[in-house]
């Protein structure tokens, strides 16, 4: 099928997600990806600079990936979860618990970032419910964004997003964004609510909110939230399925941290962006809650897809990947080479609310609005960017880069010049 016509039933047939299909501007036709560079139908290509909505950490068509998907379709594709299980999802479970604390011993498999989340509320919930304490609560951080189904959906921002389903969302308690003044103010609302008695849990995406513009927060505030947490005792969520894999430097974004969560979301870089895979790990104690007699006390929650056998194998693979120093290698240098960066951006006057954390750099340019999603700059940032051969995607006016880890030094400063050229060609 050539392009034309290619677009042409994408027009008639595809809703692209948040996408205004009425305004937006013909979609990219990607027809092939490797490494960093995604190629289209015309034969032009593009620095995947954001990593493929923050999933391609190792870059795409990792040969090592791949192989481990063809050996496992060979052997074993899908079985059912329940009562069933298989090698891959085994030893992925196994792997997983031996990276994270040492309470953290339950893995639930489920689908993406959204439904790991959807199963750590309906863990923390159930938790409260199976122990007849009436416990219904959930605190969260301005600006948050942890998936779009109902109950994501309703521990995220409330705002234009997800005006038409609010009257549907189940009551949360948010807290400001700990940055500056706020950062004190916040463990003071914090403490007002929990003191209640009445929180199931808390959740945060840890040291980063991804969609609210890549927003930054230190560990030394996340530790006293979650100190709060336990004093009162509320179980801690820690979303992790932007900020794990490498992104902030560590494995783990709570490897910056002393304290622990009860819970914990991870998906996205999981598999190395290849397939869909979410898991919500849990400790003993809730997972023991769920232990009865009767039925009804289970965690009756699962997918048709749940520890798919692809999926864990290739996740294995991806881990294999993170036990070789070239990928670590990787990560200080983008990070090092981003900080080196950073001081050509603070000599632009259109640049304010510089960030860094690990692999990803985030700046705002100041229109006067704002951290506003709805910017003009994002269209103006994201078509400049596409005329010369680079894939990014601007939350409003703030912009970021977070490539795949195989980047080279060209590409690396190849994105850097061009957002320099932007900022001096933006007309504000």
């Amino acid at each position: 099928m050539d392009r034309a016509t290619s677009l042409e039933k994408d027009k008639k047939h595809v809703w692209h997600p948040f996408t205004q299909m009425q305004t937006a501007g013909e979609p990219l036709c990607i027809v092939k990806a490797e490494a960093t560079t995604l190629t289209d139908a015309n034969g032009k290509e593009y620095i995947d600079a954001n990593s493929s909505w923050w999933v391609n950490v190792h870059g795409h068509g990792h040969p090592y990936l791949g192989e481990a998907l063809q050996e496992q379709f060979a052997q074993l594709d899908h079985v059912i979860f329940a009562g069933a299980t298989h090698p891959q999802a085994i030893k992925l479970a196994d792997r997983i618990t031996s990276l994270l604390p040492e309470k953290l011993e339950k893995v639930f498999f489920s689908d993406d970032g959204s439904t790991a989340v959807e199963v750590a509320l309906k863990m923390a919930f159930q938790y409260w419910h199976n122990k007849n304490e009436p416990k219904k609560r959930i605190i969260a951080l301005d600006g948050a964004y942890h998936g779009d189904t109902f109950g994501a959906m309703s521990i995220g921002q409330r705002g234009a997003f997800n005006k038409p389903f609010e009257h549907l969302f189940f009551d949360v308690d948010f807290i400001d964004f700990p940055k500056d003044e706020a950062r004190s103010h916040s463990l003071i609302q914090a403490e007002q609510i929990l003191q209640t008695g009445e929180v199931a849990a808390v959740i945060v995406e840890p040291l980063v909110q991804g969609s609210a513009g890549m927003r930054m927060y230190d560990a030394v505030w996340l530790d006293a939230f979650v100190s709060l947490a336990r004093k009162y005792k509320a179980l801690v969520i820690f979303d992790e399925v932007m900020t794990a894999w490498g992104r902030t430097g560590k494995l783990f974004a709570h490897n910056f941290c002393a304290e622990e969560p009860d819970l914990i979301c991870l998906s996205k870089g999981l598999t190395g962006g290849v397939l869909p895979l979410g898991l919500t790990v849990a400790t003993n104690e809730i997972y023991d809650a769920f232990l009865h007699p009767e039925t009804s006390k289970a965690l009756l929650h699962g997918h048709s897809f749940t520890g798919s056998a692809m999926a864990c194998a290739v996740a294995n693979a991806s881990l294999d990947l993170f036990e070789q120093p070239e990928t670590w290698d990787s990560i200080e240098w983008i990070e090092e080479r981003h900080r080196y960066f950073i001081e050509a951006l603070k000599a632009h006057s259109k640049v304010k609310d510089i960030g860094l954390c690990g692999t990803i750099l985030r700046f705002e340019i100041e229109t006067g609005e704002g951290n506003n999603y709805y910017s003009t700059i994002r269209d103006q940032a994201y078509n400049y960017f596409l005329e010369r051969g680079c894939l990014i995607r601007p939350l409003g006016n703030v912009l970021y880069l977070n490539p795949p880890y195989c980047i080279s030094e060209e590409e690396l400063d190849k994105l850097h010049v061009v957002l320099l050229d932007f900022l001096d060609d933006i007309s504000l």
